[in-house]
């Protein structure tokens, strides 16, 4: 069993979707009842199996395990893997989609469809972060578009059909230059095996690249087609504006799980491909990258503060956590690595959870406007407690979470760059600033407005899905290293090979140069 974990992990729910496809049938209370107790299942059991490969997982082992490596159509190969940079992001993903799920319970139309979309959506964002074949990573990250589309424009708001197509637009355009790097790649090294393809050398030969002589031309060019995909998916600025449109127009649970989950894929894949596939040219574009993460931290904060719905807001949030992301990665050290990943993770729980709270009082009372709100502490008390604990997790409070990312992040990019570190750490503020603004206008004050008068506290489900996101979101405040163990020899030995190519590459061109 334990050599197929990785297959049944991540096929489960596609399994489930295919029985509910087949075998339920009509839209009465029982069928729709029984497709969201088939969807939580499926989701459930996926995580229970996936907390086997978390067991059997060897931290110290820096090389891919659980690896399946088969023969598929046409000479193409099917083949699975983890290792401590993607192990902790099949885990959190096995883990939020069971509260995703339960977050759902309330919805009534094409439940079916709604269910079925769900759970082919885990098994394609479970195959990006296990796929260990070119071709194969492709096929997972592309068709992942399709089933959030639908969810999008399908079950979204009044704008649902203009954010699904933007969003299918900007991450499918960005993906098309991907997908001709990976041609290319696979001609020059004559094999689509990831495992190869990271010690496979891609030149470090001078390039013209827009009239600039520069070192790693092949790289660079690989590299800004990849980029092209991976900053428009995290979302880096200025590629970020599909994300707000989306995040508003999608249900609550399409909102958790692009937020938790589809958004670290983009900072999956510079730590895959980019780091260390292409470390010359990562070296020589990182001031670009710096720059870009700088600008989103300062630049999506300031607009978070001015805006009047409330998802929006936490979307624009998104964009400033993502952009502390892609600084850490490309401050490329220790450090950094460890707290790009950290902050991917605390960042699922707790912008999942953020998203979730709205969800909450927008089951009540169908708006996102701040305005309608006020004095919410009167009548709901505990939604006022859990919103106040992952406001306070995603400015960083310590303790939680978020602190010790963000923490990580800026202790890795001052060594690298110390200016960025500074204007970086403006963001801190300003997370304050707009989160602790929202709260007090939702939550604080008194109950003025009529319609809230009659408005119920967070029920036994809503708590129950809160409570596991409660307890990581404190857990990994407290106890840091349950990650770090995992994921340091990882990006230890990836900051290795990347510095030790970097340098190589340095001395290369000054031998060139000295002849």
């Amino acid at each position: 069993m334990m050599t197929n974990l990785l297959s049944i992990t991540c096929f489960i729910p596609a399994i489930a979707a295919l029985i509910l496809a087949i075998f339920l049938r009509g839209e009465d209370e029982a069928a729709q009842r029984n497709a969201k107790w088939v969807a939580l299942i499926a989701t459930t059991l996926t995580f229970v199996v996936s907390l086997f490969i978390l067991a059997g997982f060897n931290p110290d082992d820096t090389g891919f395990q659980f690896v399946e490596d088969r023969s598929w159509l046409l000479g193409l190969r099917y083949k699975m893997g983890v290792d401590g940079i993607s192990v902790l992001f099949v885990l959190l993903t096995t883990f939020m989609m069971p509260l995703t799920i339960a977050a759902s319970w309330k919805v009534e139309s094409r439940v079916k469809e709604y269910m079925i979309a769900f759970l082919l959506l885990e098994t394609l964002m479970l195959g990006v972060f296990m796929a260990l074949d070119l071709v194969l990573f492709y096929v997972f990250f592309e068709a992942g578009l399709i089933p959030m589309f639908l969810i999008i424009g399908i079950w979204g708001g009044k704008e649902r059909i203009y954010a699904a197509f933007k969003f299918f637009l900007y991450t499918f355009l960005g993906s098309v230059l991907m997908l001709v790097a990976m041609v290319v790649m696979a001609a020059e090294a004559g094999t689509t095996d990831i495992a190869k393809l990271l010690v496979f050398d891609f030149g470090s030969e001078t390039f013209s690249l827009l009239g600039v002589q520069i070192v790693g031309g092949m790289q660079t060019l690989l590299f800004l087609a990849f980029f092209a995909s991976f900053a428009v998916k995290i979302p880096m600025w200025p590629v970020h504006t599909w994300l707000p449109d989306a995040h508003v127009q999608a249900p609550t649970a399409g909102s958790v799980v692009l937020a938790a989950i589809m958004l670290k894929m983009g900072g999956y894949g510079f730590l895959r491909f980019s780091l260390p596939m292409f470390p010359v040219a990562s070296d020589l574009l990182t001031p670009l990258m710096f720059w870009l993460s700088a600008i989103a931290i300062v630049y999506t904060s300031l607009v978070a503060l001015v805006q009047e719905d409330m998802k929006k807001l936490i979307a624009y949030s998104s964009v400033a956590h993502m952009g502390y992301v892609t600084l850490g990665i490309f401050a490329a050290n220790q450090q950094g690595l460890d707290g790009a990943i950290f902050q991917m993770l605390s960042h699922g729980f707790v912008s999942g959870a953020l998203f979730l709270c709205v969800g909450v009082i927008y089951d009540r009372m169908h708006t996102r406007d701040i305005e309608a709100y006020g004095g919410l502490v009167n009548r709901m008390p505990v939604y006022a407690l859990v919103f106040m604990l992952f406001t306070m997790a995603n400015v960083g409070l310590p303790g939680t979470s978020g602190f010790v990312g963000e923490f990580l992040i800026l202790m890795g990019a001052f060594q690298a760059n110390t200016l960025i570190a500074a204007i970086a750490a403006t963001g801190v503020i300003l997370s304050a600033s707009y989160a602790l603004w929202l709260y007090r206008r939702v939550v604080m004050g008194d109950l003025i407005k009529e319609s809230l008068r009659t408005i119920s506290d967070m029920s036994r489900r809503e708590k129950a899905i809160f409570a596991p996101l409660i307890a990581m979101t404190l857990l990994l405040g407290v106890y840091p290293s349950l990650v770090t163990d995992i994921i340091g020899p990882s990006t230890e030995a990836l900051v290795h090979t990347y510095h030790a190519a970097t340098a190589g590459a340095e001395s290369a061109t000054h031998a060139a140069a000295s002849h």
